[in-house]
């Protein structure tokens, strides 16, 4: 007895002086006057939020939610979190729509519904525009609201008189606001709508603080979706259907985020009354950027935020952006896909992870496909590792496009697929081990643009973008047999030209370091490699292919490739890039020692084999690649 009430007494001095972590508890039968225990829960998870402090959680049990989270306060630090997470093994689903019902038929496929305005409160999505620097309107309107016929979005009409046509490619629909209410027409081909499950967007953002600086927040295991996200510029706030803003040391992990008007996560910057002013401008991105540093912009207090395990798809903008906030954060094991694949607007921000600022960020063993573009460093990826990703059928531009960085960053062991996979408007990129299936385009900008101390967001100088100074090493480029045209408005220089491997380096203003790269097809190696491994008819019959357990890569090897001689790829052999006079390395300041493979696996140290994967003999390989398996 003695001893267990010394422990009583340990236990309540430990809470007296640490204070006790509570669990509160939040289900769809509960009541928020409840005091959040199991057995009396809260109805709303924004009742949990409003009781939370430091060190609790809040879990949800089984249901549909249709809420707006805005926590008031998050952790003190990273053992000291609040944890938002879903019950285990139960769905639970947060929604910023509403059930719509009362519809009337207007003629043929032609619904109609209208609802006062007090309905929405202060938010109405049916008045609310999408604008903002860099977004392209294409000359009509469009509203941050949807309409969705059993879980699947409609599409906004650009005329009232087309959601009264007959249904075309998909179906449509248009709204009307006046001082009282708003009117939605909608085609619903076949079906009565009142028969149907039918939702509207109600609120911008699912999962969102207010305020600024919230940090140490975890959300883990939900379903998040149905939002009317703004577009998300870097020079305004960003707000996702689930953001950090400008905060520090979140976990987002283990949710299905889907159907956002335009953004899925957001891990960006706060917003001022110079939002949406920059008109477009490099200058006014710089001018964004010295308020940020005035906002508290630094290691200390933004970003280090973890974002792994999700699901991501149906955003109209992006998968995931961040302007400055995602710096220090670890983007991992995400499945991305279905992003800006309407184009029912456009811009200049769509990507499936779209950064600006991704200083000493990683991104890595993420699946993107069927996006814009796949990944697009924008400004700043200074210390940024792009390693072990699986990008593919990403629709118009590149999987990789790298605009107006200085380095050092390093591009390794990734698959890049698409019929255009890398877009280079930087230097001080070291690229190892990839395998690259399409086209490559690099060229000198007159941009200036800012590089950092090392490992830091203190701005160390300007600088325009000559062109070289990357390090190519240990690559395999393979030129597909029908090459997709590349859009995007380019170079005279490059019009009507295919680039596959490295000629388009050629003409280069800084020097270029270049070793052990293969080449397939009509892949071209560049000027400034001595010795590349050149197989021009060599067929690698490069193939992938979805099967019910994930993603397989068929490649024919050649077997001479394991014995052509290759560097161990690290951080002594590929020195220092030249604008930042900075080091290639961990995000921590160790060195960087590439002798694992994508798999994880072991690499011949002495003679590593080309591309991502280690090599032992030659032959056909039909390897899974996403999920990825766990190493041998």
């Amino acid at each position: 007895m003695k001893a267990f009430i010394q422990a009583l007494i340990m236990a309540l001095t430990a809470c007296v002086f640490t204070g006790c972590a509570t669990e509160y508890h939040v289900a769809t039968t509960g009541l928020d006057s409840n005091p959040g225990t199991r057995s009396k829960p809260f109805k709303t998870i924004s009742a949990a939020a409003a009781k939370a402090q430091p060190g609790d959680t809040i879990t949800v049990h089984e249901g549909v939610y249709r809420e707006r989270i805005n926590p008031p306060r998050g952790g003190t630090s990273d053992k000291k979190r609040i944890v938002y997470r879903a019950a285990k093994s139960e769905k639970v689903v947060i929604k910023g729509s509403e059930i719509v019902k009362g519809w009337k038929k207007v003629q043929d496929n032609t619904w109609k519904v209208t609802i006062p305005n007090s309905f929405f409160g202060d938010f109405n999505p049916y008045s609310d525009l999408i604008s903002g620097d860099w977004f392209f309107p294409l000359d009509r309107k469009h509203h941050t609201g949807a309409v969705y016929l059993n879980g699947h979005w409609l599409a906004e009409a650009a005329k009232h008189n087309d959601v009264l046509k007959p249904v075309g490619k998909e179906p449509l629909w248009f709204a009307k606001v006046d001082d009282t209410n708003t009117t939605i027409w909608a085609q619903y081909e076949v079906v009565n709508p009142n028969n149907e499950f039918v939702e509207i967007n109600a609120r911008q953002t699912v999962f969102y603080p207010e305020k600024s600086g919230i940090n140490y927040i975890t959300v883990r295991g939900f379903t998040m979706e149905q939002a009317a996200t703004s577009w998300a510029p870097p020079t305004a706030e960003q707000i996702g259907l689930i953001g950090t803003h400008w905060s520090k040391g979140w976990i987002i992990e283990n949710n299905t985020i889907r159907y956002s008007v335009c953004t899925g996560i957001a891990l960006g910057k706060h917003g001022d009354e110079f939002d949406n002013t920059s008109q477009d401008s490099a200058e006014g991105y710089v001018e964004t950027i010295k308020r940020a540093l005035e906002r508290g912009w630094s290691k200390e207090n933004i970003g280090r935020h973890l974002v792994r395990n999700n699901h991501i798809y149906y955003c109209e903008q992006a998968g995931i952006v961040g302007s400055m906030g995602a710096v220090f954060s670890m983007i991992t094991s995400n499945e991305i896909h279905d992003i800006h694949v309407r184009h029912l607007f456009t811009g200049c921000e769509q990507a499936g992870i779209k950064i600006h600022g991704a200083i000493d960020t990683i991104i890595s063993d993420n699946h993107v496909y069927r996006t814009w573009r796949g990944i697009w460093l924008d400004w700043m990826a200074q210390g940024a590792r792009v390693t072990g990703n699986l990008l593919h059928d990403n629709q118009a531009t590149q999987d990789l496009f790298v605009e107006v960085n200085h380095g050092p960053f390093l591009i390794d062991h990734n698959f890049f697929l698409s019929g255009n996979v890398l877009n280079d408007i930087s230097h001080g990129g070291a690229y190892a081990h990839n395998l690259f299936g399409g086209r490559v385009i690099a060229w000198p900008n007159k941009r200036t643009t800012p590089y950092h101390k090392a490992h830091s967001t203190q701005v160390a100088g300007m600088h325009d973008l000559p062109g070289g100074d990357n390090r190519f090493y240990n690559n395999i480029f393979v030129s597909p047999d029908k090459p997709v045209p590349w859009p995007d408005r380019i170079p005279d220089r490059l019009d009507n030209q295919h680039y596959f491997g490295l000629a388009t380096y050629d003409a280069a203003n800084l020097p270029l370091y270049m070793a052990g790269n293969v080449f397939l097809h009509q892949a071209e190696p560049s000027k400034h490699e001595k010795n590349p491994l050149v197989q021009s008819k060599f067929d690698p019959q490069l193939k992938l292919v979805e099967k019910p357990d994930g993603w397989y890569l068929q490649i024919e090897i050649n077997k001479t490739w394991p014995h052509h001689k290759r560097p161990l790829v690290t951080t002594e052999m590929l020195g220092k890039a030249k604008i930042p006079d900075l080091p290639y390395e961990q995000p921590d300041g160790t060195p960087y020692r590439l002798d694992t493979d994508y798999f994880g696996n072991k690499r011949n140290t002495r003679n590593p084999s080309p591309g991502p994967f280690e090599l032992d003999n030659g032959g056909k390989l039909v390897l899974k690649v996403w999920p990825k398996p766990s190493k041998k």
